[in-house]
């Protein structure tokens, strides 16, 4: 089953033209979540509602993604990746303004699910049109341009978001998708050429609905159990009706012709460890993400602004470690080390963040964890990124990328919810005569839950990941020769 590759638009190297546009959207996706995080309790006041009732405009957002993901590799296949791309980030662009207009709380989670729907759909679909035009010997260069919004679009959401939420309006914190959505549109739409799956098959509902709806229902419950309680009547039947659903789902993909989500690909041995180690990395990394800003504000008194600065310098790791891991270590050493090497660094930093995360402890010792986290991250991801699709042909790219990126979303979930409960157990305050203050031993231990992900991992890396699967990926990149 062939790619076919359209020429719909003027000549333009299709590696920077796809790249441009899926990085932009990419960011723009990445970014949203944690821009919006920080505008939630501004939100809640212009409504007049509780941070509670709130947090349903981050909750009906991740469960929209979590509903289309599944059907994005379809899609793609039969209506073509450009095309597939372009209206997804017109969809997430224009229920931002939308969102910004929103007169009332109701207004603004229909609106957040609507951007949800194009979140969804664009990340898997841009992903696979990436993988297809980028051949397995340039994939470490792909993965070099994948952790530029991976790594920067965290770091600078909370801190444009307190820039607009303190001299603006939290409206901004929708706005501000617009320009790039905007551009990536008009761009995307002149210069990238269209591609489409000859033999996309048939559309299955029935995996759909199973896949959609379980994803969905178990990204909420495991996102609402650490607010409302993990014994609470609406978090266990959405996890138990999510999980039932998702058995269901595999029981019947595996019995269909032509499955949505093609679980056949996960007997390959190297995308299946990819996949579950994408999982574990984005538990610990997301997870880590949330935990440091509720730190700084919570149990050291940041404003939003000055933590999303405090956050900023893992950024700054991932750009200066990305071209070590590209150019000269992954070529050579390969993915299994990396990772495995990586996640336990993760781990290494995250307990000594556990250390530093005292009451009066100097917070530039906790930007340099910060930095040294992102010198870590692009060990993981990048190798990560270059070896998942290294065995899986251009056909499957877009059944494979949405697995892929279903699991990467629920990773995240997993991780911030994994380290809240951990929180809310110990007690993130406590009473000290007649004072409230924060209990630091709640973050410690938070911080040690993470590093106990990151070190399994680790092991998980050494135990599943083998070097030769990747080798097609393990080119050095060519040194142009200087013109005298």
């Amino acid at each position: 089953m062939p790619i076919d590759t359209i020429a719909t638009a003027p000549r333009m190297d299709q590696r920077f033209a796809v790249s441009a546009v899926y990085v932009a959207a990419l960011f723009l996706s990445i970014m949203d979540v944690t821009i919006v995080n920080v505008a939630i309790p501004t939100i809640g006041r212009d409504f007049h509602s509780s941070v509670a009732s709130v947090d349903v405009v981050v909750i009906g957002f991740l469960v929209s993604l979590a509903v289309f993901i599944p059907a994005s590799g379809w899609i793609g296949d039969r209506f073509g990746g450009k095309r597939t791309l372009l209206v997804a980030i017109a969809v997430f662009t224009v229920a931002s303004a939308m969102c910004g207009f929103a007169t009332s709380l109701g207004e603004l989670v229909v609106f957040r699910v609507i951007q949800g729907v194009g979140g969804g759909m664009l990340t898997p679909v841009g992903m696979a049109m990436l993988y297809r035009t980028f051949p397995p010997s340039e994939r470490v260069r792909l993965a070099g341009i994948l952790m530029i919004p991976t790594a920067m679009a965290p770091a600078l959401g909370p801190v444009i978001g307190g820039l607009l939420v303190t001299d603006l309006s939290w409206r901004w914190v929708f706005f501000v998708n617009l320009p790039i959505g905007l551009a990536a549109v008009i761009f995307g739409a002149l210069f990238v050429a269209e591609q489409r799956e000859s033999k996309p098959g048939r559309f299955d509902l029935s995996g759909f609905v199973l896949a959609g709806v379980g994803l969905g229902a178990l990204m909420y419950g495991v996102s609402e159990g650490p607010s409302q309680g993990w014994g609470s009547i609406p978090v266990l039947t959405t996890i138990v009706a999510g999980v039932v659903l998702l058995a269901a789902m595999v029981r019947v993909e595996l019995s269909v012709k032509e499955p949505m989500i093609n679980l056949g690909l996960l007997g390959d041995r190297l995308f299946r460890a990819t996949n579950v180690l994408v999982v574990v990395t984005m538990t610990g990394f997301f997870g880590v993400l949330y935990l440091v800003p509720l730190y700084y504000q919570d149990a050291r008194g940041l404003s939003a602004l000055n933590s999303g600065l405090g956050t900023f310098p893992e950024a700054i790791g991932v750009l200066v470690s990305a071209q070590v891991v590209s150019r000269y270590l992954y070529p050579t050493i390969g993915p299994r080390r990396l990772m495995a090497a990586g996640l336990a660094g993760i781990a290494v930093v995250t307990v000594a963040m556990a250390g530093a995360s005292g009451p009066s402890t100097n917070l530039w010792y906790m930007r340099a964890l910060m930095f040294a986290l992102g010198l870590c991250l692009p060990y993981v991801m990048m190798s990560m990124q270059a070896a998942a699709f290294a065995t899986i042909s251009p056909a499957s790219t877009g059944r494979a990328s949405t697995l892929f990126n279903a699991n990467r979303q629920l990773g995240g979930a997993i991780g911030v919810a994994w380290l809240s409960t951990v929180l809310a157990a110990i007690g993130p305050t406590r009473q000290v005569g007649d004072r409230l203050t924060a209990h630091v031993a709640a973050y410690q231990g938070a911080f040690i839950a993470a590093a106990a992900v990151a070190l399994v991992g680790s092991a998980t890396a050494l135990l599943t990941v083998r070097d030769a699967e990747a080798a097609s990926t393990m080119v050095k990149r060519r040194v142009r020769p200087r013109v005298s």
